[in-house]
């Protein structure tokens, strides 16, 4: 994810209270990371509030040259000072959003997992004379998983997005639209979706990317992966004694599964923590789900108004 912030020691407290990394800093530009494969996986630069785009790795230089021909689309640069380097091309969707792809970063020293839990059920007690214990702190962060849009042009986006890359739907949300004419059936008008990047049989996230029907444009939230829920609930307790803003959460979502927590930054951008997502591939049926709060969660706090703003 790439965001704008004026004040990025502030931003910085919070995203290392959030489970993150610095992993280089300059006076102008910070970049974060997780316990997993990559680089970074947050960059902040110094300016006022801005959404500057998530970030997409592509397959190939050659990738990058043909999404440079894309209107909207800016020049290829050199990431000099980024940490594993790489090319950067910055896109621009047909509302306006950035977006971002990216080549040729060095993959990072992956982290240490941290440990699997044993759970002992009613019947099967395999956790013999071993105790769970925990230590307080923030909820390490693995990796990005998801962003999304509210977006007032959803039809056109919907299909550039899903023709322009490789995201295809797993679930898409619709509302009844009523008759034109009296005796007319009702008609389902697709208003969200929640996309997987393809990637054949190989299985991949319930979602990278998810988009919304909107009558104002702006970035929703994004969404990084930890651990189990043990480690969601210590990151929870965490930030809310370090007196950050809870949005919604601790709870557990109905489409993609996971166990959600989602919390503002200090410049106001909404952020969630999620564990436990589905897997999905190219043999996994795309879901039809009305839209509204009963298709959002299956047990948590009731949804706040501006969740769905």
């Amino acid at each position: 994810m790439r965001y704008q912030h004026p004040g990025l020691d502030e931003i910085t407290q919070f995203l290392q209270d959030f489970g993150m990394h610095v992993a280089k800093k300059t006076d102008t530009k910070v970049w974060y990371r997780g316990y997993g494969p990559d680089q970074y996986i947050y960059y902040a630069q110094k300016g006022p509030k801005k959404f500057l785009g998530g970030t997409f790795e592509v397959e190939s230089y050659a990738e990058l040259e043909r999404a440079a021909q894309l209107p909207g689309a800016g020049a290829i640069e050199m990431l000099d000072d980024a940490p594993g380097g790489g090319w950067l091309l910055s896109l621009t969707d047909p509302e306006g959003f950035p977006l971002n792809l990216v080549y040729g970063q060095t993959p990072a020293e992956v982290g240490k997992l941290p440990e699997k839990l044993i759970v002992n059920y009613e019947v099967e007690k395999t956790r013999e004379r071993k105790f769970q214990r925990f230590q307080a702190g923030p909820a390490a962060i693995h990796k990005l998983g998801h962003y999304g849009l509210c977006v007032t042009k959803f039809d056109q986006l919907l299909h550039w997005y899903t023709n322009t890359f490789n995201l295809v739907p797993t679930d898409l949300l619709y509302v009844n639209e009523p008759p034109a004419t009296e005796g007319d059936p009702e008609k389902r008008k697709i208003v969200a979706i929640f996309a997987h990047i393809d990637r054949g049989m190989d299985t991949v996230d319930h979602h990278t990317f998810f988009m919304s029907s909107n009558p104002t444009g702006h970035v929703h939230h994004c969404s990084f992966e930890v651990h189990d829920f043990d480690t969601q609930q210590l990151g929870h307790q965490w930030l809310a004694k370090k007196g950050y803003k809870s949005v919604w959460g601790v709870g557990r979502h109905i489409l993609g599964s996971q166990i959600f927590d989602y919390w503002w930054d200090t410049t106001g951008n909404m952020i969630e923590h999620y564990a436990d997502g589905d897997i999905v591939n190219k043999l996994t049926p795309i879901g039809y789900l009305p839209a509204g709060e009963e298709s959002l969660a299956v047990w948590g706090p009731e949804v706040p108004k501006w969740f769905l703003d």
